[in-house]
């Protein structure tokens, strides 16, 4: 009976393999640029968005935004029969203990998580923030539009709400609205902190701040590059964990950097028109995004942005100087582009949240051996577990194999010094969890 089992989920497996989820290229095709346009220019029109904006006014400041994001939000819950839990999360940010906040302000951001159909412990967070700032951080008075940085990130996650709430998930899927990341990537940290706090399994962050621009401030013009920021390990790892690292590398190898394989092998099967861009490190050269907060905290996280940038769009008071326009209007926003790198984030979540959770516990042994051998802790819903490696200069994982629903393997013909190594769940869909890097030895 235990061969016959085995034998069936190597034949829906391999039947997955064959086709991909037609679900994801549903998700792909209803993801609407006219949506994105919509919500980028309402974001944008409320003038300015900066953290210390007018919270009363119904038309003009970040107070106004933040409601306008809540109603949108709990208009999608009501059409999916309450599937979101929308509320705000705040903080309190002191003067006193910032020195980039001129006044005491409530940081608050505004969350809609959609509830497992399994009462999953597991959540997946896609973040837009919702200030935005001209060339003064500190300067609320003035217009900060704010249309590509970052109306649309926070546009996506909007979207993306939409688009998933018609379909149910085995992990928590949490879309998000951060603020005060112009002052110091506060909400994010208030946010990170209450995630930590509620013990929640967070296997993913997907923060996209500018998703808009395709024409870069060097001339380059596309609409399928875009970048994926990831940092190589987690700056909570032990001294012991760096000095084994010296020994079995895993130098490129953090939770993080899964993620943006994972984001990047994901793009490349349902939307090959795209060409995802890993790059290493945490975020742009001397820049943070609001993924770094989740970073802090040891939870894997990356940023989602465009390729191409255009510094005369941010941070920038509307002006025209020298012939050049500058500020971040709704302009210079390219809806279609958009609405491709929130499909992108949808798929992902999809993919994750339909996935088993990753194993635990992954073992790597055969030292001064003509074969790699694996051992792991199973995980629930899991059918089989999916071997990968590569080779160690290659930035993504090469080769593969599928080895059942088994705790351990012997991998004959594969010498261990040779590549690096790890360890997937796979779904009785074919949906796998993010690669887990072996985080022991054994002989």
């Amino acid at each position: 009976m235990k061969y016959y089992f085995l034998a069936l989920a190597l034949f829906i497996y391999t039947a997955s393999l064959a086709q991909t989820d037609a679900r994801l290229y549903d998700i792909i095709n209803t993801v609407s640029a006219k949506n994105m346009e919509a919500d980028i220019t309402t974001l944008a029109n409320f003038g300015t968005r900066n953290t210390f904006s007018d919270t009363i006014s119904n038309s003009r400041g970040i107070g106004a935004a933040r409601r306008w994001i809540k109603a949108e939000f709990d208009e999608i819950s009501k059409n999916c029969n309450d599937c979101l839990d929308v509320f705000y999360q705040k903080d309190l940010v002191k003067a006193e203990e910032n020195t980039r906040v001129s006044k005491d302000v409530w940081v608050v951001n505004v969350v809609a998580i959609q509830k497992s159909k399994t009462q999953s412990n597991r959540y997946i967070i896609m973040s837009g923030d919702i200030d935005s700032r001209n060339s003064d951080a500190g300067d609320f008075t003035k217009d900060a539009p704010g249309a590509n940085d970052n109306a649309s990130g926070m546009a996506g996650a909007i979207e993306a709400a939409r688009v998933l709430s018609s379909y149910r998930f085995n992990a928590n899927i949490v879309y998000l609205g951060l603020s005060g990341e112009e002052q110091g990537l506060f909400g994010g940290a208030g946010f990170a902190a209450y995630a930590k706090e509620k013990s929640w399994d967070i296997i993913g962050v997907i923060n996209n701040d500018m998703i808009g621009n395709i024409k870069g401030v060097d001339g380059v013009i596309s609409n399928v590059d875009f970048r994926i920021f990831s940092e190589p390990v987690p700056p909570t790892e032990t001294e012991k964990q760096r000095r084994l690292r010296r020994f079995y590398g895993g130098e490129v190898d953090g939770v993080s950097r899964q993620l943006a394989r994972y984001v990047h092998k994901t793009t490349k099967t349902y939307m090959p028109e795209m060409n995802p861009m890993m790059i290493y490190r945490l975020d742009r050269f001397g820049r943070g995004g609001h993924h770094r907060p989740f970073n802090d905290l040891g939870y894997p996280a990356i940023r989602i942005m465009e390729a191409h940038e255009n510094y005369t769009q941010q941070h920038q008071d509307i002006r025209t100087e020298n012939g050049i326009e500058y500020g971040d209007k709704i302009k210079f926003v390219n809806f279609e582009y958009a609405k491709k790198l929130t499909a992108v984030n949808a798929i992902v979540m999809a993919s994750l949240a339909w996935a088993p959770a990753p194993p635990t516990g992954v073992a790597i042994g055969g030292i001064v051996q003509p074969a790699a051998k694996f051992k792991w802790k199973k995980s629930a819903d899991a059918i089989g577990y999916k071997i990968y490696w590569r080779d160690t200069t290659s930035p993504s994982w090469d080769y593969s194999r599928f080895v059942g629903n088994q705790a351990a393997f012997l991998l004959n013909g594969i010498v261990i010094d040779n590549y690096f190594f790890g360890i997937a769940a796979v779904g009785k869909d074919g949906h796998e969890s993010v690669v887990v890097f072996p985080s022991a030895t054994f002989r």
